[in-house]
C-alpha cells in the first residue's frame, strides 16, 4: 500500500492506494474506500541494483541502457508539464527527458544512462502516479 497526502484548494486529503489485482484497486480517501477500475495496469517498478563506484569506474564511458531497455518511472504522483524528447532521439546521462509538476513544484526527470528514446509513454497534461512508466531508453 502506498500513502499520499494532498492539499487541493486548501483542503487536505489523506489517501492510500492498495495494490492492483486484475485491473481493480482500492483507493482510500480520508477514511472512505473506493474500488477503482484502471484502464490499463500500471507497470511494476523495476529498481536497479546498487552499483559499486570505484575510481577506475569513474573514468569509464557512461553506462548505456541495458539490452531490454531502461524504464524511467515517475518518482512521485503529479502532472506532466513538458516532454522534451521524442522517440528515436539520442540522449546522454543527465539530459532532461521531461518536467513533472507535483505539489506546485516542478521536478526535472533526467536520463539515468546514455541511450536512444525507444518509447515516450506520457504527454503534457497527463496525470501520473508514482512508479508509472514515463519513458523507455534503449
Amino acid at each position: 500500500m502506498k500513502e499520499f497526502q494532498f492539499k487541493i484548494n486548501g483542503e487536505e486529503y489523506k489517501t492510500a492506494v492498495n495494490e492492483l489485482e486484475g485491473g481493480v484497486t482500492e483507493v482510500t480517501v480520508n477514511g472512505k474506500t473506493y474500488k477503482v477500475e484502471m484502464e490499463h495496469a500500471a507497470p511494476a517498478a523495476h529498481k536497479a541494483a546498487p552499483v559499486a563506484h570505484t575510481p577506475s569506474a569513474a573514468k569509464a564511458a557512461p553506462a548505456a541502457a541495458p539490452a531490454g531497455g531502461k524504464k524511467v518511472v515517475s518518482p512521485l504522483p503529479g502532472s506532466v508539464i513538458k516532454v522534451l524528447v521524442s522517440e528515436g532521439q539520442a540522449v546522454k546521462k543527465g539530459d532532461t527527458l521531461l518536467t513533472l509538476e507535483s505539489m506546485k513544484m516542478e521536478n526535472t526527470i533526467a536520463a539515468e544512462c546514455d541511450g536512444t528514446v525507444k518509447q515516450v509513454a506520457v504527454k503534457p497534461g497527463q496525470t501520473v502516479m508514482q512508479d508509472d512508466l514515463l519513458v523507455v531508453l534503449a
